[in-house]
């Protein structure tokens, strides 16, 4: 099924999608079956509204902050960094980034296209779930707030976290399904797409400000199989590249 994929990273014809669907997958092969789309939360299901690049400098500091984002292009994973601190040190640390959370959780706001698209997927009987690093109350949160439920819907307590495979694997089993016949959609490149990648499914990017167009992503291996700048996106890609049976 991976035969799909082309071995570079094109831009769709306007005449098949719309401009902004960027993919790998050749219009004229036969259409992969899907049978169920994982989600990341914080930025793709949710409006983002935690200052990221605020967060890691309290927890690092400016210099190690600086040092570490000039090290890698795709970004700081500061769970990962935090894990072999001293158990005084990583405490702090954990409480740091527990605090910008609950700020966030006031600020909570579904994102655009994200119901529209969650109805489109039950009106496909197409199964749905969630992993996020973010914590469990979050999740429930969202639960109860917008009323929209992931099943399973996996937080940083389920462990090892994205972008190990292991939530994404967890996931198919539960389905009964092959990680080949699931799409992972998040606006993270090292997180998301990594996660998915790993596990052998399809993966959507969710760029909304066409971070990922500038240069330096050019040098990184790691490329999605769609890219889109919103939600609702999603829609024709799915309809026009997939099989979609339950």
């Amino acid at each position: 099924m991976r035969s799909l994929l082309l071995s570079r990273y094109l831009s769709v014809s306007p005449t098949l999608r719309p401009r902004h669907i960027s993919s790998m997958v050749d219009g004229f092969a036969p259409r992969a079956r899907l049978r169920g789309v994982v989600f990341d939360m914080d930025g793709t299901l949710t409006v983002p509204a935690i200052d990221f690049a605020a967060m890691y400098r309290a927890v690092l500091g400016d210099d190690e902050y600086r040092r570490i984002r000039a090290e890698s292009r795709t970004g700081i994973d500061i769970l990962h960094h935090i894990e072999d601190w001293s158990p005084d040190r990583q405490r702090t640390a954990y409480e740091v980034i527990a605090d910008y959370e609950r700020q966030a959780l006031d600020r909570l706001q579904i994102m655009p296209g994200a119901a529209e698209l969650c109805g489109f997927l039950d009106s496909k009987n197409l199964r749905r779930g969630l992993i996020t690093r973010n914590v469990r109350s979050a999740v429930d949160l969202f639960h109860q707030r917008f009323g929209i439920i992931f099943s399973p819907a996996l937080s940083r307590e389920f462990r090892p976290y994205k972008p190990d495979p292991a939530p994404l694997l967890h996931i198919c089993s539960s389905w009964e399904v092959q990680p080949s016949e699931v799409m992972m959609v998040g606006d993270s490149l090292k997180d998301d797409v990594m996660c998915g990648k790993r596990a052998g499914a399809f993966t959507c990017l969710l760029d909304q400000t066409g971070r990922y167009d500038a240069p330096e992503f050019d040098r990184v291996d790691l490329k999605p199989d769609f890219k889109v700048s919103c939600l609702t996106d999603v829609f024709p890609l799915l309809e026009a590249n997939f099989n979609l049976a339950p």
